[in-house]
């Protein structure tokens, strides 16, 4: 990255912003990213940690651009300290977070066939058991409950762990790796004794599912390291953040949930048809502030020019889908949770060769979360008033620590 970056019209650079990322409360849209948003398409942010300035993109036709050229590359942030939000960055070979093409392809291969539509499907029943036990057990206790200990939480490691190939008598010891994985309340040393704990156990794990002849993950990544079409180590860093996943669909749904709970209309709109309710649904995926600050940095490969800026190579640079999503050029109204829309190309799951891997199954646990909470507990209201909520403090996605309800 070279201070030497410019505009092509020789106009001055922006200026550098910090980005404090601090905690927020609620549904609330972070200020700091709506500032920037205002003050133009490209702009330059230092984030709490890493070193230097990145570029940061909130248009969402920019993000869109971004997100599809590979003249913008993941590999090269292995091999750099990029300004960051995460105070612990140690990414692994196989992570396809940060894998350029070819081999992007090559590793999700691995494991799409766990991530397929019609492997989604068939897995919906076993979806519909396993969260139908968790609210029983709620509906047998009564009133206030929990819902995020309850079922918000266990619902999605228990369905991901099966997907994954998780035994029943690892899952709370792995649930507690990603959890400190994922916090910045612990500090690097915390969470590298939770990726140390995390990465060992998938480690054997793969190593024991090789010949099993399983379609979950872990006999997948197995048999595929088996045949010599992904290094070990691949299949290790493959798996880490795939088994991670469950947690960003608490986080959501527990944000969709309040939003359900604190505006009666939403609510009412759930309980009409399907139709109805998908589109809903895809209207909160857009609205909900999914995660703090920003994501995975890519670096530009060569000087490009957007926006009428030469982003030279080297320079790091993040898209905000959270920005995108609000982006008033494609969502009339972006602050408004309509569940009208006539479209709805939202962002929230990403974009290009980067797309969330299990976005199809994320889908599925949130509607049947949503519908079976709402169908299940009659009257289904916050019994501490929204104010009193607690919200996760320290973490890179966002969501209430605990959702108090009664029925």
């Amino acid at each position: 990255m070279t201070e030497e970056t410019t505009t092509l019209a020789g106009q001055a650079l922006p200026p550098v912003r910090d980005w404090p990322t601090p905690d927020l409360e609620g549904t609330a849209f972070d200020p700091v990213l709506a500032d920037l948003m205002r003050e133009g398409p490209l702009n330059r942010i230092r984030l709490p940690f890493g070193e230097g300035w990145a570029w940061l993109a909130t248009r969402y036709e920019d993000v869109k651009a971004i997100t599809n050229d590979p003249r913008f590359g993941r590999a090269e942030v292995t091999r750099r300290q990029v300004t960051r939000m995460a105070p612990h960055f140690k990414p692994r070979p196989g992570s396809l977070a940060f894998a350029d093409q070819p081999d992007h392809n090559r590793l999700r291969k691995a494991v799409a066939g766990a991530f397929t539509v019609g492997a989604t499907k068939r897995l919906r029943p076993r979806a519909q058991e396993l969260l139908d036990a968790l609210v029983d057990g709620v509906v047998a206790d009564g009133p206030p409950a929990d819902l995020i200990e309850r079922v918000l939480e266990p619902f999605p490691i228990a369905l991901v762990s099966e997907v994954m190939g998780v035994p029943a008598e690892d899952r709370e010891r792995v649930h507690s790796w990603t959890r400190k994985i994922i916090s910045t309340s612990g500090g690097a040393e915390s969470a590298e004794r939770a990726k140390q704990g995390l990465y060992g156990w998938i480690t054997e794990t793969i190593r024991a599912r090789a010949d099993s002849g399983g379609d979950d993950v872990y006999a997948l990544l197995g048999a595929a390291v088996a045949r010599g079409e992904v290094a070990e180590e691949e299949a290790i860093g493959l798996a880490g953040p795939l088994q991670i996943g469950g947690e960003a669909v608490t986080h959501n749904c527990g944000q969709m949930l309040f939003l359900l709970l604190t505006r009666p209309e939403l609510k009412a709109r759930m309980r009409q048809d399907a139709q109805v309710r998908d589109e809903l649904i895809e209207e909160l995926f857009r609205f909900v502030p999914h995660r703090s600050s920003v994501g995975l940095a890519r670096i530009a490969l060569e000087d490009v020019e957007l926006d009428g800026t030469l982003i030279r190579a080297g320079d790091p640079v993040y898209v905000s889908y959270l920005a995108a999503n609000r982006d008033p050029r494609v969502f009339p109204d972006p602050d408004l949770i309509d569940p009208d829309r006539a479209t709805n190309p939202h962002l929230a799951f990403g974009n290009g060769a980067h797309y969330c891997t299990g976005a199809v199954l994320a889908k599925l646990q949130t509607e049947l979360l949503l519908s079976t909470l709402l169908d299940r507990l009659p009257g289904l209201r916050l019994a501490v008033p929204a104010d009193q909520v607690e919200w996760r403090k320290k973490t890179m996605i966002r969501g209430p620590r605990t959702l108090p309800c009664a029925w």
